[in-house]
Protein backbone atom coordinates (compact mmCIF):
# COMPACT_ATOMS: atom_id res chain seq x y z
CA UNK A 1 0.00 0.00 0.00
CA UNK A 2 1.29 3.49 -0.78
CA UNK A 3 2.47 5.46 2.26
CA UNK A 4 0.70 8.59 3.49
CA UNK A 5 2.56 11.85 2.96
CA UNK A 6 3.34 14.31 5.77
CA UNK A 7 0.04 14.65 7.58
CA UNK A 8 -2.13 13.81 4.57
CA UNK A 9 -4.20 10.77 3.95
CA UNK A 10 -3.12 8.67 0.97
CA UNK A 11 -5.00 9.20 -2.28
CA UNK A 12 -5.87 5.47 -2.55
CA UNK A 13 -8.73 3.94 -0.62
CA UNK A 14 -9.80 0.53 0.43
CA UNK A 15 -13.11 -0.52 -1.07
CA UNK A 16 -15.58 2.04 0.31
CA UNK A 17 -18.76 3.63 -0.89
CA UNK A 18 -18.21 5.82 -3.90
CA UNK A 19 -20.45 8.39 -5.50
CA UNK A 20 -21.47 7.08 -8.92
CA UNK A 21 -22.85 9.55 -11.46
CA UNK A 22 -24.74 8.13 -14.45
CA UNK A 23 -25.24 10.56 -17.32
CA UNK A 24 -28.08 9.07 -19.39
CA UNK A 25 -29.08 10.15 -22.88
CA UNK A 26 -25.67 11.11 -24.29
CA UNK A 27 -26.04 11.63 -28.04
CA UNK A 28 -22.45 10.37 -28.54
CA UNK A 29 -20.87 8.46 -25.65
CA UNK A 30 -17.21 9.02 -26.57
CA UNK A 31 -17.65 12.67 -27.49
CA UNK A 32 -19.48 13.27 -24.20
CA UNK A 33 -16.69 11.40 -22.40
CA UNK A 34 -14.14 13.75 -24.02
CA UNK A 35 -16.09 16.78 -22.85
CA UNK A 36 -16.33 15.36 -19.32
CA UNK A 37 -12.62 14.54 -19.17
CA UNK A 38 -11.72 18.02 -20.46
CA UNK A 39 -13.92 19.61 -17.80
CA UNK A 40 -12.30 17.55 -15.04
CA UNK A 41 -8.80 18.23 -16.37
CA UNK A 42 -9.50 21.99 -16.26
CA UNK A 43 -10.79 21.58 -12.68
CA UNK A 44 -7.55 19.73 -11.72
CA UNK A 45 -9.33 16.41 -11.09
CA UNK A 46 -7.18 13.53 -12.32
CA UNK A 47 -9.16 10.89 -14.21
CA UNK A 48 -8.56 7.22 -14.94
CA UNK A 49 -10.49 6.12 -18.05
CA UNK A 50 -11.19 2.40 -18.11
CA UNK A 51 -12.39 -0.13 -20.64
CA UNK A 52 -11.32 -3.70 -21.29
CA UNK A 53 -11.96 -2.97 -24.97
CA UNK A 54 -8.58 -1.82 -26.33
CA UNK A 55 -10.15 -0.66 -29.63
CA UNK A 56 -12.63 1.56 -27.78
CA UNK A 57 -9.78 3.09 -25.73
CA UNK A 58 -7.82 3.68 -28.92
CA UNK A 59 -10.81 5.48 -30.49
CA UNK A 60 -11.21 7.52 -27.30
CA UNK A 61 -7.49 8.37 -27.33
CA UNK A 62 -7.73 9.65 -30.91
CA UNK A 63 -10.91 11.59 -30.23
CA UNK A 64 -9.34 13.36 -27.23
CA UNK A 65 -6.82 14.90 -29.63
CA UNK A 66 -9.43 16.28 -32.01
CA UNK A 67 -12.87 16.53 -30.37
CA UNK A 68 -12.55 20.30 -30.06
CA UNK A 69 -10.12 22.43 -32.12
CA UNK A 70 -8.83 24.47 -29.17
CA UNK A 71 -8.98 21.83 -26.44
CA UNK A 72 -5.87 20.19 -25.06
CA UNK A 73 -6.28 17.32 -22.63
CA UNK A 74 -2.95 15.74 -21.67
CA UNK A 75 -3.47 12.00 -21.56
CA UNK A 76 -1.64 8.73 -22.08
CA UNK A 77 -1.93 5.06 -21.31
CA UNK A 78 -1.32 4.02 -17.70
CA UNK A 79 1.68 1.88 -18.68
CA UNK A 80 3.41 4.72 -20.57
CA UNK A 81 6.64 6.15 -19.07
CA UNK A 82 4.95 9.58 -18.94
CA UNK A 83 1.97 8.32 -16.94
CA UNK A 84 3.32 9.67 -13.64
CA UNK A 85 3.23 13.20 -15.11
CA UNK A 86 -0.12 12.92 -16.86
CA UNK A 87 -3.50 13.80 -15.28
CA UNK A 88 -5.66 11.63 -17.55
CA UNK A 89 -4.78 7.97 -17.90
CA UNK A 90 -6.31 5.34 -20.15
CA UNK A 91 -6.22 1.69 -19.08
CA UNK A 92 -7.63 -1.69 -19.95
CA UNK A 93 -6.11 -3.17 -16.77
CA UNK A 94 -7.92 -3.05 -13.43
CA UNK A 95 -8.12 0.69 -12.66
CA UNK A 96 -6.51 1.94 -9.46
CA UNK A 97 -6.58 5.46 -8.00
CA UNK A 98 -2.83 5.14 -7.39
CA UNK A 99 -2.24 5.07 -11.17
CA UNK A 100 -2.38 8.87 -11.04
CA UNK A 101 0.24 10.72 -9.00
CA UNK A 102 -0.42 13.79 -6.95
CA UNK A 103 -2.44 14.70 -3.90
CA UNK A 104 -5.85 14.86 -5.58
CA UNK A 105 -7.92 11.68 -5.64
CA UNK A 106 -8.43 10.31 -9.14
CA UNK A 107 -11.93 9.83 -10.49
CA UNK A 108 -12.87 6.82 -12.58
CA UNK A 109 -14.59 7.19 -15.94
CA UNK A 110 -15.89 3.73 -16.76
CA UNK A 111 -16.35 3.13 -20.49
CA UNK A 112 -16.58 -0.63 -20.06
CA UNK A 113 -19.72 -2.75 -20.29
CA UNK A 114 -19.05 -4.10 -16.79
CA UNK A 115 -18.21 -2.53 -13.44
CA UNK A 116 -14.51 -2.97 -12.69
CA UNK A 117 -13.89 -4.95 -9.50
CA UNK A 118 -11.69 -2.10 -8.23
CA UNK A 119 -14.32 0.63 -8.73
CA UNK A 120 -14.95 0.99 -5.00
CA UNK A 121 -11.41 2.28 -4.50
CA UNK A 122 -12.37 5.54 -6.22
CA UNK A 123 -14.24 8.40 -4.53
CA UNK A 124 -16.15 9.17 -7.71
CA UNK A 125 -17.17 7.04 -10.65
CA UNK A 126 -18.55 8.50 -13.85
CA UNK A 127 -20.74 6.52 -16.26
CA UNK A 128 -21.88 7.92 -19.61
CA UNK A 129 -24.82 6.18 -21.24
CA UNK A 130 -25.84 6.81 -24.86
CA UNK A 131 -29.32 6.42 -26.30
CA UNK A 132 -28.57 2.93 -27.73
CA UNK A 133 -30.89 0.27 -26.23
CA UNK A 134 -28.11 -2.28 -25.67
CA UNK A 135 -25.97 0.33 -23.91
CA UNK A 136 -28.92 1.35 -21.73
CA UNK A 137 -29.50 -2.30 -20.73
CA UNK A 138 -25.81 -2.70 -19.84
CA UNK A 139 -25.93 0.55 -17.83
CA UNK A 140 -28.94 -0.71 -15.90
CA UNK A 141 -26.93 -3.79 -14.93
CA UNK A 142 -24.03 -1.60 -13.79
CA UNK A 143 -26.50 0.55 -11.80
CA UNK A 144 -27.82 -2.57 -10.05
CA UNK A 145 -24.28 -3.75 -9.34
CA UNK A 146 -23.18 -0.42 -7.84
CA UNK A 147 -26.38 -0.25 -5.78
CA UNK A 148 -25.84 -3.78 -4.43
CA UNK A 149 -22.29 -2.74 -3.48
CA UNK A 150 -23.72 0.15 -1.43
CA UNK A 151 -22.46 3.04 -3.55
CA UNK A 152 -24.36 6.35 -3.70
CA UNK A 153 -26.02 6.65 -7.11
CA UNK A 154 -27.00 9.81 -9.00
CA UNK A 155 -28.75 9.96 -12.38
CA UNK A 156 -28.46 12.87 -14.80
CA UNK A 157 -30.59 13.07 -17.94
CA UNK A 158 -28.47 14.68 -20.65
CA UNK A 159 -31.29 14.53 -23.20
CA UNK A 160 -33.28 17.06 -21.14
CA UNK A 161 -30.49 19.66 -21.44
CA UNK A 162 -30.51 19.60 -25.27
Amino acid sequence: MPPATAGRLPTWRASLMARVDFAFGAPDRLLTACEVVAKHYLANHPVVVYSQNARLLERFDQLLWKFEPTAFVPHTYADDPLAAQTPVLLTSAAPQPSMVSGDDAAWLLNLDEQCPATAGQFERILEIVPLDDDEVRAARQRWKHYKAEGHTLHAHNLSESN
